[in-house]
């Protein structure tokens, strides 16, 4: 795995290329206002057509009271009866907000560029303006922020404070559950996000997606059948096209996660069958989401590091 090599941030426009304030996302309220939280799902072999996984909204549990002449004999709660030996029946209200879970990908393999910015930082604002358009619709915002050693989630919440509080995991993550291996890979991650995406939810996966494989594919189905599932995929210019000649120095680091020991590498872009290689690499990942997501209905969104996240999530 190959990273560009990082030069020492020499102001604070430096510094926002390689990493995100918490001022930058919050600031990012008023442009996300405009933007559209219902998504496109892909329908195979149509060009135009589209179909939504979200199931709707659903019925939470509100209380419990005494059982009136009338109630559906189904709703009886069992339990509050056999305690206080009158029948109760279980209340229910609609849920009028539909819960939005973003997943962010901050792993080593984000933090790299030679273009524009970071993609984690590319990946950090097109989750807070995720957050912001959620807030605006009213709907509950809650996320996960995965690292190469661990995860984190937040539980959905209501209202401004819940944006600031994604945001603020965002731009200074800390308090990450470790897990018991070397490394947490992809399928880990997507198996913690099943267990906290409630059904109905709007989720977004905002990632390079590195290690995507047959689990990954699995976890992504079971998620969809119960979600609305966006695929956000964030790369570099040079991970998709590498300069015909030229040598380049890299910073290579070993491990599928990029955890271990710091080597240079110089690559010369000369040699045509290791650059047909590495093109190759990109590509197959790059037809894997779009496939995966042409199966499943996904949303599929392809976002580089040059581009303007804003424009392309509108």
């Amino acid at each position: 795995m190959f990273f560009a090599k990082q030069a020492d941030p020499v102001s604070s426009t430096a510094d926002e290329l390689v990493s995100v304030s918490l001022k930058t996302l919050v600031d990012l309220a008023k442009p996300a206002a405009g933007l559209n939280l219902k998504h496109s799902a892909i329908r195979a072999g149509q060009s135009g057509g589209y179909v939504s996984r979200f199931k709707g909204r659903g019925m939470e549990f509100e209380e419990a009271r005494i059982y009136q002449a009338g109630d559906d004999i189904r709703s009886i709660d069992w339990r509050v009866t056999a305690r206080t030996d009158k029948p109760h029946t279980k209340m229910f209200r609609e849920e009028r907000e539909r819960p939005v879970f973003i997943s962010l990908d901050n792993r080593p393999a984000m933090h790299f560029a030679t273009r524009g910015v970071f993609k984690s930082v590319l990946a950090a604002k097109l989750a807070g303006l995720l957050a912001w358009a959620a807030q605006h619709h009213g709907d509950r915002i809650g996320g996960q922020i995965f690292t190469h050693t661990g995860c984190r989630e937040l539980k959905p919440q209501n209202g401004k404070h819940a944006v600031l509080r994604l945001l603020n995991a965002i731009s200074s993550p800390e308090g990450f559950n470790r897990v018991e291996q070397a490394t947490i890979t992809l399928e880990q991650v997507l198996a913690r996000l099943m267990q906290h995406a409630r059904p109905g939810s709007l989720v977004y996966i905002v990632s390079d997606f590195r290690g995507v494989n047959d689990s990954v594919e699995s976890y992504l189905a079971k998620l969809s059948r119960h979600c609305e599932v966006v695929l956000i995929f964030v790369y570099d210019p040079l991970e998709s096209h590498l300069p015909e000649k030229g040598r380049y120095r890299f910073i290579a680091m070993d491990g599928a996660s990029g955890t271990g020991a710091e080597r240079d590498v110089v690559i010369d872009t000369s040699d045509r069958q290791r650059l047909l290689n590495y093109h190759r690499q990109f590509a197959e990942r790059q037809d894997r989401l779009a496939q995966i997501a042409k199966k499943m209905g996904l949303g599929f969104i392809q976002c580089s590091t040059t581009d303007d996240p804003i424009q392309r999530l509108r």
